[in-house]
């Protein structure tokens, strides 16, 4: 008898597989659609008329939607939103400021800026050997006009020659040294020379007045040549000793001194509004007299204008 083979089958159990995680994506996306569901159900219920009527709009026509009072088609009325651009299908909202407050703040920015020249005056002054070593001469405050710098003289140091309208080396020096900042500014810059009370007796018809006029006027070239622009000066002036800075000692050396100004913008209007640029004058001394223009008139009809006129006596001026 055969022997049969004998035959062995091998059962392959395969386990069932994962079946994955992708019922916690689906749960995830209906957790997500539940709470944006609920957070339009809340601002539904606390909007406004006037926030429904908007976003009814902007989801009806999102593109040429312009009504509204924020670019933001929601304000949740919280924390506030900051837009860096407003894009180009949204009309910029226009903001009126009254005059009064405009100049207010003009005169403020104006105000800063003064303070920081006078900061920087100050640390050139400290930091400049020429400025050092005459600081002692400096004198500068904030007034309403602007910012002034004043010069003035002291005991065997002073910026002049007694009498005389040529600037000392060293205060060339100082105004060389002045220029370098008030040049590099926009504003523009009176001048003014004062004297003592002591009566000038150089020459005759020559006072205080004109010492100081020629004074502040020597300044003035000395800045210019320092690096100030010339149309930067709006004002030079000579007061004599009419301002005395020492009242109480009006032979005093400090009396003696130069008067450099940074004008605001207040001081120049005003200085420009004096000086009548914007009126006609209430007087024309050019225009001719009615009398003046008939016998001119007659000449003209006559032909008597075209008569040879005489010579002009010897010594006598022509112009």
């Amino acid at each position: 008898m055969e022997e049969q083979p004998i035959i062995i089958k091998r059962k392959k159990v395969v386990a069932g597989g994962h079946h994955g995680g992708s019922w916690k994506v689906a749960f995830a996306d209906f957790a997500t659609a539940m709470m944006a569901f609920f957070l339009v159900l809340w601002l539904t219920a606390t909007a406004t008329p006037e926030q429904k009527r908007a976003v009814e709009g902007y989801f009806r026509d999102p593109v040429g939607f312009t009504e509204g009072g924020s670019p933001n088609p929601i304000d949740l009325e919280g924390s506030a939103s900051v837009v860096t651009e407003a894009s180009p299908d949204i009309e910029s909202s226009q903001i009126q400021i009254e005059d009064d407050v405009v100049d207010e703040l003009s005169e403020t920015l104006e105000q800063r800026r003064m303070e920081e020249l006078f900061q920087e005056l100050k640390e050139r002054i400290e930091q400049n050997e020429t400025l050092q070593e005459f600081k002692d001469q400096l004198l500068i405050d904030i007034t309403d006009e602007g910012l002034r710098i004043q010069i003035v003289d002291r005991s065997g140091r002073p910026m002049f020659d007694s009498g005389r309208a040529e600037l000392k080396y060293y205060s060339q020096d100082i105004l060389f040294e002045l220029a370098k900042t008030l040049g590099s500014v926009d504003n523009k810059l009176s001048l003014t020379g004062h004297t003592d009370a002591t009566p000038f007796s150089g020459r005759p018809g020559y006072t205080n007045w004109e010492l100081s006029a020629d004074r502040a006027n020597t300044a003035r070239r000395a800045l210019v040549a320092g690096g100030v622009r010339p149309q930067q000066i709006a004002r030079v002036v000579g007061l004599s000793d009419s301002v005395l800075f020492d009242k109480e000692d009006p032979q005093a050396p400090i009396n003696r001194r130069i008067s450099i100004i940074v004008l605001n913008k207040k001081t120049i209007k005003g200085i420009q509004d004096s000086a009548g640029l914007n009126g006609e004058p209430l007087i024309d001394l050019t225009k001719p007299s009615e009398a003046e223009q008939q016998e001119a008139m007659e000449k003209l009809e006559s032909g008597n204008w075209q008569d040879d006129k005489p010579e002009p006596a010897p010594g006598e001026l022509t112009w």
